[in-house]
């Protein structure tokens, strides 16, 4: 049932969501929506069920945990729509204020990883994520609810080659920052330019290849004893130091 995106004919993929605030978002579309299943009774997902035609069924706590193949429901999932993904030149087109902002994830695995980068790219008005269509985190439950909804509002491009995919934008005028252990620190550069910003893989960083590709490289001064912070929390990081410079106070 679970799937990252629709067919390009009229048939549509359908995936499990789970978890009561995720349920909530995708309801305000209940277009999207087949079904609803509830392990307890829930005043308010249920009149937005009935309120917008979407059936719901009632299950057992056990037999929601195997639908979900996750314990983490809040009992409360649903069977959507795929959730959309865009093209590169979306994200390149629709760009929220006058420097474009995109984060490109280089082969992150973990869907709560994804769903958190989703967040805050949502907090501050990024215009999308790229992310690999092969061996890497998609818009799955497990993202959308670590997302808290983030990923029904910010654009997601998913591509096969992330080498050819920086070099088409950077013939698009956009600056790629690659974020490593040996960069300059990332508080010294000035962001005022259509950036580009790679986030590395969990375990390994960024690809040899990306890194190649990058204009600048930067880094997160440390001075505690472990050696790198999580994925998610280095994007936030980035973000927000991008976003301070070009909405200062």
């Amino acid at each position: 049932m679970e799937g990252n995106r629709k067919t390009n004919g009229n048939e549509s993929v359908k995936q499990c969501i789970y978890g009561r605030n995720v349920v909530r978002q995708v309801l305000q579309d209940p277009s999207r929506v087949h079904r609803v299943w509830l392990s307890g009774d829930d005043r308010e997902i249920e009149e937005l069920c009935r309120a917008g035609g979407v059936p719901v069924k009632k299950v057992s706590r056990k037999e929601l945990t195997k639908l979900c193949r996750s314990e983490h429901h809040n009992g409360t999932a649903a069977e959507i729509d795929a959730y959309r993904l865009y093209t590169v030149d979306d994200l390149v087109r629709e760009k929220k204020s006058q420097y474009g902002l995109i984060v490109l994830l280089d082969g992150l695995e973990d869907p709560h990883n994804l769903g958190a980068v989703l967040r805050t790219c949502d907090a501050v008005g990024a215009d999308g994520v790229i992310i690999r269509k092969d061996r890497a985190a998609g818009l799955s439950a497990g993202a959308a609810k670590a997302s808290v909804g983030a990923i029904d509002t910010v654009k997601c491009a998913s591509v096969t080659n992330l080498v050819r995919t920086v070099q088409d934008l950077k013939k698009k005028g956009y600056w790629i920052i690659g974020t490593d252990m040996d960069g300059q620190d990332y508080r010294s550069l000035k962001y005022d330019f259509n950036a580009v910003l790679i986030i590395g893989n969990e375990g390994k960083g960024i690809s040899r290849l990306l890194r190649e590709e990058c204009d600048y490289v930067v880094s997160l001064p440390m001075v505690g004893t472990v050696e790198s912070l999580n994925a998610s929390v280095s994007a936030g990081i980035m973000l927000y130091e991008i976003y301070s410079q070009r909405f200062p106070l």
